[in-house]
């Protein structure tokens, strides 16, 4: 029984069907948006939408559904949802859900680890300011605020996240047809989005604190390249991309991503190598020691 179930684990890894898109999408504007003193009295995780926020979630629904029904040459194209536990970003998934039909829905899955950045409780407006003003003196990825989280942090969930991502997929666990196109909405906030990206593309701690925040139902389009890779730069174009903090390097490896093999990522990305070593050469001689 044991081998034949790992014969059914195999052949699953090897017939794997992956997501056409994995989309990220920033919950509407809240009330902590519009008025961060609802922190002080608020729990984070209970701040609700706004009806402007509502409304950018319809909108982005809309958006969402003409992305994945209008592109490529399949369609029988299907959804499965993550979404952060926080109020705002369960209405922001209850707006864009309008947009799609029950047929359409595989499934949805509250996931905890991808929930927003701790910052430590009941929210003291004047106090947070100066936290965040010291933040930007320290570095936003490794600060940690006083009896909250650090970006850092942050990064460890959505990793351990995204290892059980890969293994739903890995498994089939997503009940995914090799006739369908399968799309990944992840409904989440901007910290969380912003070092799902970062752990996905191996960016640097120097890259990350470049980007700039998402704004309120901002969506980054990650779609599978031909060569088996995502890249954001099949949906967004070059003035997205630098608007959103990429460096010409990163640009470039997206555009990359489109047609590039995994194999040979470590070819291309020379820039990479470098950001670590000082080679000054394509030399495959040894270096002579002193």
């Amino acid at each position: 029984m044991e081998e034949n179930n790992h014969k059914n684990n195999h052949q699953s890894c090897k017939t794997r069907l992956l997501p056409k898109r994995i989309i990220l999408v920033r919950h509407g504007e809240s009330e902590g948006n519009l008025d961060t003193s609802a922190y002080s009295t608020i729990p984070d995780y209970k701040i609700s939408l706004t009806e402007g926020g509502r409304a950018q979630a319809r909108l982005a629904g809309s958006h969402l559904r003409d992305l994945v029904s209008s592109h490529g040459p399949c369609p029988d194209w299907r959804v499965y949802f993550y979404v952060s536990p926080y109020e705002r970003t369960r209405s922001t998934l209850r707006e864009i859900g309008k947009s799609f039909s029950k047929k359409r829905v595989i499934g949805v899955r509250e996931e905890c680890r991808i929930r927003e950045q701790d910052f430590g409780n009941f929210q003291v407006e004047e106090r947070m300011k100066i936290i965040k003003e010291t933040r930007e003196r320290f570095g936003r990825f490794f600060y940690r605020f006083p009896e909250g989280e650090s970006a850092a942090d942050v990064f460890d969930r959505v990793s351990s996240f995204l290892e059980s991502l890969w293994r739903d997929i890995d498994l089939n666990r997503l009940h995914s047809d090799s006739s369908q196109d399968l799309n990944l909405i992840i409904i989440s906030h901007g910290l969380a989005s912003r070092v799902f990206l970062m752990k996905w593309f191996k960016w640097t701690v120097e890259q990350f604190e470049r980007l700039n925040n998402l704004g309120n139902c901002e969506i980054r389009v990650m779609e599978l390249g031909h060569g088996g890779e995502y890249s954001l730069a099949i949906n967004h174009s070059d003035e997205e991309l630098l608007e959103w903090g990429l460096s010409p390097e990163m640009i470039k490896d997206q555009k990359w991503r489109i047609d590039g093999n995994k194999a040979d990522w470590n070819d291309h990305c020379t820039w990479y190598l470098r950001s670590f070593f000082d080679y000054e050469s394509d030399s495959e001689d040894d270096v002579e020691r002193s």
